[in-house]
This record gives C-alpha cells, sequence and structure tokens, in this order.
C-alpha cells in the first residue's frame, strides 16, 4: 500500500520437475548464474537526441506496440500446455499468498528499524487487511475483460482517472498529469522526481503473469504498459518487469535461484534493482545471515533511499533467499526487513503462491484471513466477492489474453506438459531488451487502421522566444491508403506553429509519416497550455492531447 504521504510533489533448460513435467536449468553454482544472467545486454540506455535516430526511435516504438495489440498470424504450436484445474489451483494460492503477505506487514509498513514478526498481529479473524497492491490488479482485470484483452498504458490510465479516488504518492503524481493531458508514460515521468522510482508498479504485477503464464516476455511488455503511467521510464517500472517476469517464469520453473537469474536477465545490469537484488544475492552466497544482507542492500541503494522500488524489490529477494523453503518464515522474512512490508510480504507471498499452489501455504496461515477481498484504492465497480471469483476471471482471461496473442502456451483439461517451456523462457530476456530504451516522452495511440505517437522528445516546457519541437508519427495500419489531416485544437491566440500541414497527405498501405511541429511564443502563461492534436482519415478521428508547460510548477498542476 502507498503511505498516506503528500505524495503531489543464455542458460539451457534440462531435466524433470515437478507433477512428472519437464523442467529446470542446468546447474551452476547461484552466484555464476545470476551475475551470468545479470550481465547479459547493455546498461540503462539514456535517451538519445532529435533526429534521425529519435526518428527510427519513434517508429520501432510505434511497431512494438502494435506488436502488443495485434495477434500473430498464426498461432504457434503449444510449447507449454497448463492443466487447468492445477494453473487454476496456482492462480488462487497466488491471490491468496497476495493477501496474507500483505496482511502480516501491512501494521509494519514505513518503518524503517527491524522488524520482529512472527505471525500476523492486529488482525480481523477471517478477513484480509485492505491492499492497493490487490485493488489495482482487480481495476486491470476489470480494463481487460471490457477491451478483449487488449491494454496499454493510454488505456490503464483512463481507468486510473475514473476509478482510482486515492492520491497517493505516485498515484497523484500521475493522475495529476494525465488531468492537465500529459497521457502515459509522460505522466509518470513528468514532475515526478521523488515517487518514479517508487513501489507503486512492482506491487501490483501478478495480474500480468497470470494472464501470459510462462512467457515471461509478454507479461514483461504487459507490465511496461502498466508501470509507466506513474512511473515513467525510471526504476520503478524496471521494477515491475523484474517481477512480472520472475512470477511468469514461477509458472514453469521452481528453483529459487534460477529463477531471480532470469528476473535479472530481464531487466538492465547496471539498474538500481538489479544492484540491489545482486547485494542480497552475493550476501547469501558468502554465508551472511539475513540481516547483513539487509544492509548490504541498504548501502547500495543510498541513491534512491527509503520506500523506493530497488530496495524493497531486494528485501523481498532477502525474504525469499534466507526463508529455507518456508512460507511463513520467507514472508516474515521479507516484513522483518522493514520499509514497505506490505508490498515485500504479499509479493513474496504471490510468488510462493504460484509456484508451489495451495499446498503450499499452511493452514494456519490461511484461515486467518479467508477468502475474503477488501479495497482501499478503488471505488465506482463491483469487486469479486472473493478470491474464487476473482480466480475465475483471471482464468478466463489468460485463456483470452493468450488466445489474442496467439502465444504458444495453451490452458486445457490435459495433463500439464512444460517439455518446451525452455523455447519461452530462453527466448525472454532478448524480446524484453527493447523495453528498456523505450522513451518516457513519447505517447502512442492506437486505433484498429491508424496509430498515433506523439512525441515531446524531452520534457513538455515551453519557454518564450525559443523555438518548442514536437513531433508526430502517423502509421497507417490498414490494408488501404488513407487521405490523413492534421489539426491542431486549442491553439493559444498569440502562439505560431509551423510544420502542420495545409492538405491531405496520402498515406499507403503500411506506411508512416513524420510531422514536425514547430511552436513559437513571445510571451507564454504559467502552467498548463492544453492543446489537442487532431487526425483524421481513418475510421474515426484521432484526437490527442497536446500540453506544454509554460513553467515547471512546484507541483503538479499548480
Amino acid at each position: 500500500m502507498k503511505m498516506r504521504t503528500e505524495g503531489i510533489e543464455g542458460w539451457r533448460f534440462v531435466g524433470r520437475c515437478g507433477r512428472g513435467s519437464t523442467r529446470g536449468l542446468t546447474k551452476v553454482s547461484s552466484h555464476t548464474r545470476i551475475n551470468r544472467a545479470a550481465s547479459q545486454g547493455s546498461a540503462f540506455c539514456k535517451l538519445s537526441g532529435a533526429g534521425g535516430t529519435k526518428l527510427l526511435q519513434t517508429l520501432f516504438v510505434g511497431s512494438l506496440l502494435l506488436s502488443l495489440a495485434a495477434p500473430l498470424s498464426a498461432r504457434e504450436p503449444a510449447k507449454v500446455v497448463f492443466n487447468e484445474a492445477e494453473f487454476r489451483d496456482r492462480v488462487y494460492a497466488c491471490w491468496l499468498g497476495k493477501n496474507i503477505g500483505g496482511t502480516l506487514g501491512m501494521p509494519f509498513e514505513g518503518k524503517k528499524e527491524l522488524n520482529s514478526v512472527t505471525f500476523y498481529t492486529n488482525l480481523k479473524p477471517g478477513e484480509p487487511a485492505p491492499n492497493d497492491d490487490l485493488d489495482l490488479q482487480i481495476l486491470w482485470l476489470k480494463a481487460l475483460e471490457e477491451n478483449g484483452g487488449r491494454v496499454d498504458a493510454r488505456i490503464l490510465g483512463e481507468y486510473w482517472l475514473k476509478y482510482v479516488p486515492v492520491d497517493w504518492n505516485e498515484y497523484g503524481v500521475g493522475k495529476v498529469n494525465m488531468k492537465l493531458g500529459l497521457l502515459p508514460p509522460l505522466s509518470g515521468q513528468y514532475n515526478n522526481e521523488k515517487w518514479r522510482s517508487s513501489n507503486g508498479a512492482w506491487i501490483r504485477s501478478e495480474i500480468w503473469a497470470c494472464v501470459a503464464p510462462g512467457h515471461p516476455a509478454l507479461a514483461a511488455q504487459m507490465a511496461r504498459e502498466d508501470a509507466c503511467v506513474d512511473h515513467g521510464a525510471a526504476e520503478g517500472t524496471l521494477a515491475e518487469i523484474f517481477t512480472a517476469s520472475l512470477e511468469s517464469a514461477a509458472f514453469v520453473e521452481s528453483d529459487r535461484d534460477k529463477l531471480i537469474a532470469f528476473g535479472l536477465s530481464m531487466i538492465p545490469p547496471e539498474c538500481g534493482v538489479a544492484r540491489a537484488v545482486r547485494a542480497a544475492v552475493d550476501a547469501k552466497r558468502a554465508g551472511k545471515d539475513w540481516q547483513t544482507a539487509r544492509e548490504e542492500v541498504i548501502r547500495v541503494t543510498e541513491d534512491t533511499g527509503w520506500f523506493q522500488a530497488p530496495r524493497n524489490v531486494a528485501f523481498t529477494m532477502i525474504g525469499w533467499l534466507y526463508g529455507d523453503g518456508d512460507f511463513g518464515k520467507s514472508i516474515c522474512t521479507a516484513v522483518n526487513c522493514g520499509d514497505d512490508t506490505d508490498c515485500t510480504g504479499a509479493t513474496l507471498g504471490s510468488i510462493l503462491g504460484i509456484i508451489g499452489g495451495t499446498k503450499a501455504i499452511p493452514v494456519q496461515w490461511r484461515e486467518p484471513v479467508g477468502d475474503k477481498i477488501k479495497t482501499i484504492a478503488v471505488a465506482g465497480f463491483p469487486i469479486p466477492r472473493d478470491l474464487d471469483e476473482l480466480t475465475d476471471r483471471t482464468l478466463a482471461m489468460a485463456k483470452q489474453v493468450l488466445a489474442l496473442k496467439a502465444a504458444p502456451v495453451a490452458i486445457a483439461h490435459t495433463p500439464t506438459n512444460l517439455g518446451r517451456a525452455q523455447g519461452l523462457l530462453a527466448s525472454g530476456p532478448a524480446a524484453v531488451r527493447s523495453l528498456w530504451n523505450l522513451s518516457p516522452y513519447q505517447i502512442v495511440w492506437n486505433e484498429a487502421d491508424l496509430q498515433v505517437t506523439l512525441d515531446y522528445l524531452r520534457e513538455p516546457v515551453i519557454q518564450a522566444n525559443v523555438p518548442r519541437v514536437v513531433q508526430v508519427v502517423v502509421r497507417n495500419q490498414s490494408d488501404s491508403a488513407k487521405p490523413i489531416r492534421l489539426e491542431l485544437q486549442g491553439l493559444p491566440g498569440s502562439w505560431q506553429v509551423k510544420g502542420l500541414p495545409s492538405k491531405a497527405a496520402s498515406l499507403g498501405r503500411g506506411a508512416a509519416k513524420t510531422f514536425q511541429l514547430t511552436f513559437v511564443v513571445s510571451e507564454v502563461a504559467a502552467g498548463a497550455n492544453r492543446m489537442a492534436l487532431s487526425v483524421t482519415g481513418g475510421t474515426k478521428p484521432v484526437v490527442v492531447p497536446l500540453t506544454l508547460m509554460g513553467a515547471a510548477p512546484d507541483k503538479p498542476g499548480l
């Protein structure tokens, strides 16, 4: 849960393991395995400047996001088959573990000192503590259901504004930015230095793993669309890519060290999350106790600090590393590290539930919380009556998403067969590396036949007498040519804009055209100067908000 602060500011897979199904990585030491995974790929890239490179990046981003929205032309033969009953049990255990860990950690949230928790405290018998970690995933499930399994950052942003009444930390920053007309991912990047590396995203990643089980590249892509709404392109987004990837892989791999190594392979090796997790792993390998591991994590995360994603993701991993395979000991160790304790306990509870199903969660942990759902951060729509309903709806959506994406994963009334899962996992790191470089200044709006990318190129600020360039890329996604017209609505009276076409531009099948708009102003009003870019010629007009801030306010919206 978010604290109520003033928030507006290459391995091989072999062997057999579990349920008679083939899964498992080749055995190397955990240190070698994890650091090898972390070394794959380049460091977290900085954004390039405007020009040809930027144009290519813009076109690439559009292609990537389009690939998330459209199914493949033909479905690959299933590499992974989950028995439906077994899969359902693991999804139920995921949500149950979320409730258990969140309830355990809630009373200690935000405390920086060590805790000594061994069981629930401040418990209302038969009920879990309300927790936004689960609330937002119920909302994302609603968004998936109402959009045919197709969601992106823009659509999720709309659900934020309609159904999330709270304004905690990055939640509030993202919402205020969207209300100003700064759509995702800019909503999570602009004026959000304090919170864009915080915990709000990675704590809500299980939904993407559950609808893309055993397909971590797909889970990671969906997680990025989610996280960037309130975290832009910062550590908070990378943290959700890490957890969603790990959780998706946990449906086909049960070994802790291999899963942590895999998660590290899915994020930049030099990012804060990766450095923090490696510190925990290295401490365990060196034979240090969990308290010393915690101190090592604190040391390597001094740049981001408390209540931020790198430190708390690593605290979650400490619970797992030092839990000795015991559910209660694991989640208690995570919570005893302190800080965002409901999130660390809840996420680890979910991971353990995914791996082991309900049989991995002892009765003494299950019975006190029951299977009810208590919410605190969403409103305006009916929530599932209990974990059973949430699980059934998640299962139905998993089938829909896997079919929509033509994924080589099946959920069926046949025995589980993970014999070819290695192909999906081995391809994950290369498939997601492009996510690391996505610009937080590019707004992508997808319709069936047109895609419009509005690229601010940098912070959405304009100064008097300084030309301000904004780039627009329109892509024809249909099978026929389109006469494309661009109009700018709401241009302030004293402003001038150059580069806006005076007549329709013909756009051939599959073609893209770039327009460079240059704004020139002699005087600029402080705050939000709100406009809208209208693109017609498709089945319906696309109207993308375009906002330039005359001066960066002390707080969003002022």
